[in-house]
């Protein structure tokens, strides 16, 4: 890689090889942009990985998708990948949390939630009372468990949002920015006042606009998954972009150089520069933080000012006829039940193809913002504590014959309160840097979709000539 030669000055360096800079990389690619991949670790795919062990596909972080992201069925079709995905089975739909003592299923409907146990009667009516809640005053961040106890009430916040972010952010609800979280919540409340009218009206709307008959929508809206994991899609993307990607590539630096960029990498224990025109910088915001130290301070202290949550994921597989399956997609537990659990999948029931003949897969979660300390454990310490847990609260009593730990010391990006203050600045700063981008899931969107739909965004303003995108 000494001194690759630049092709008309329209050449990209991608740093970091996670799904953000690989989606990046073969769209610009496809596109007949010439982009180069530079990742540091042995492999692609950062944070997404699956390992086929003892009968089971495990994954070692993210679980799934929602197949409601055009951009990611788009870059599915692309890859010739959309016959191998997989939507979850229909027992997953049910969804439980640990309250009380106990699992408790959470209701699919209004008319199911007033009829359910999930919380008590006084804080269900509370609830209901949503219908004449007020709107937050203008113009302030307001944490998501503050926009919680306004709308539903104290109860329904500490259990039922509580829950609901911990399987997406492993965060704290005080903490956590709602606008950064849930705009869909906030955007709902300027429009309607009431969610619950939103909700009903957005419905309405919906019916209203039904598919002609005969037209099938292409986006099922599943959670979903690849036949072989989500490594499939690691796979044909590393496939697709062949010898551009570079593994074991780490950027030492990175310096403005007559109207382009200047990196200095260090590959497999040889030192080598490349000039660019454009870089992208899809690496964790700690990792891009450094590289930016040099060119603009205030920048760098930006991007590493956004925080970090450790998650630990333990994979305990059980023997065929050792327990009976368990219902549903899993269970979450609220900050409030003080457990050492944030959860667990039952990934076996979920995606049945990824256990073998009967046998029974459980991912549970453990760390997250409010527990940091038990991801620092070694991974036998994991096990045992994620083995008492689901005894605890699951009442699993089986031994487990299969065991796997994958911890994340720094796992989710936190989004809370200041976020999208900081990523508009760090949008502003990055305006004085032309030819240089921030993706990932640390700004715009911390799920699989977010990160591919950013990407292919990113993509389209480099083809398009658009230097002025950020992340």
């Amino acid at each position: 890689m000494h001194h690759m030669p630049r092709t008309n000055g329209m050449n990209v360096a991608v740093v970091g090889g996670g799904i953000s800079g690989l989606a990046v990389a073969h769209h610009l690619r496809s596109r007949g942009m010439d982009a180069v991949l530079l990742e540091s670790s042995a492999r692609l795919g950062g944070a997404v990985g699956t390992h086929a062990l003892a009968g089971y596909l495990v994954e070692q972080g993210p679980n799934s998708f929602l197949d409601r992201e055009p951009a990611t069925r788009a870059l599915a079709a692309a890859l010739n990948l959309e016959g191998r995905i997989r939507a979850a089975d229909a027992a997953a739909k049910r969804r439980y949390v640990y309250t009380r003592g106990r699992l408790r299923s959470v209701p699919a409907s209004p008319p199911a939630f007033l009829a359910s146990d999930i919380l008590p009667l006084s804080a269900r009516l509370r609830v209901a009372g949503e219908l004449f809640s007020r709107r937050a005053p203008e113009g302030m961040d307001e944490s998501l468990a503050a926009f919680g106890r306004r709308h539903l009430g104290h109860r329904a916040t500490q259990v039922l949002l509580d829950a609901v972010q911990t399987g997406i952010y492993a965060g704290d609800v005080e903490q956590l920015s709602v606008a950064a979280t849930f705009p869909m919540l906030v955007k709902m409340e300027r429009e309607h006042r009431s969610l619950i009218l939103g909700a009903i009206r957005a419905q309405k709307a919906q019916r209203q606009a039904a598919l002609p008959a005969g037209a099938t929508p292409k986006l099922s809206g599943a959670l979903s998954t690849f036949d072989g994991g989500l490594q499939v899609l690691i796979d044909a993307l590393a496939a697709s972009l062949g010898d551009t990607a570079h593994v074991g590539a780490r950027v030492e630096g990175l310096a403005r150089e007559d109207g382009g960029w200047r990196l200095i990498i260090e590959e497999h224990g040889r030192r080598a520069e490349l000039s660019v025109a454009q870089v992208v910088l899809a690496a964790p915001a700690h990792a891009a933080a450094k590289l930016l130290r040099p060119l603009d301070d205030a920048l760098a202290a930006l991007v590493a000012g956004i925080a970090y949550a450790p998650i630990a994921v333990v994979h305990l597989g059980f023997d065929a006829g050792t327990l009976p399956a368990p219902d549903g997609f899993g269970f979450l537990v609220p900050a409030v039940e003080q457990r050492r659990m944030l959860g667990a999948i039952h990934a076996s029931t979920t995606f049945p193809f990824r256990a073998e003949g009967g046998r029974v897969l459980y991912s549970c979660m453990v760390g997250g913002a409010r527990q940091p300390g038990l991801v620092e454990q070694d991974e036998d310490a994991l096990a045992a504590l994620a083995r008492e847990e689901l005894k605890a609260l699951a009442g699993v009593t089986a031994r487990p014959s299969f065991t796997r730990v994958f911890r994340w010391p720094l796992g989710i990006p936190q989004y809370n309160l200041g976020h999208l203050e900081r990523v508009a600045a760090i949008d502003a700063s990055l305006q004085r840097l032309p030819g240089l981008h921030l993706i990932g899931n640390a700004y715009k969107g911390v799920g699989l979709n977010d990160c591919i739909r950013n990407a292919a965004q990113l993509a389209d303003a480099l083809v398009a000539g658009n230097t002025s995108h950020t992340p």
